[in-house]
């Protein structure tokens, strides 16, 4: 089977919104960390220019990619500037450190 990544750089006040909606769709893990930057937004009357995100990375089945990321799209969109951004990344293999094989699928304990 094959993996995707969706990760997802967006702002802290939606993150609630976002994980519940990834929730109700059946994703099964989300990792999410707190990051700092800038892009096309970004405010250089403040010093430094970095603006407070969150960043959501998820592997998922290939033919789930394009769900969660427009799940995120939809729940993290306010309208304004600096809403984010999502991409989908190919995965070549993913281990569990556990038993030390080769995930087939997420729906496989192990």
């Amino acid at each position: 089977m094959a993996f995707k990544k969706v990760i997802a750089i967006l702002q802290c006040s939606v993150l609630e919104k976002v994980e519940n909606a990834l929730e109700e769709i059946g994703v099964p893990g989300i990792s999410v960390t707190y990051i700092k930057g800038y892009g096309d937004y970004a405010n250089f009357f403040q010093s430094p220019p970095l603006v407070k995100h969150a960043r959501i990375e998820i592997f998922t089945d290939e033919k789930k990619a394009d769900l969660v990321a427009s799940t995120i799209m939809h729940s993290a969109h306010t309208g304004l500037q600096g809403d984010g951004l999502v991409a989908v990344l190919p995965v070549e293999h993913i281990y569990r450190i556990t038993s030390q094989s080769e995930i087939q699928s997420f729906d496989e304990k192990g």
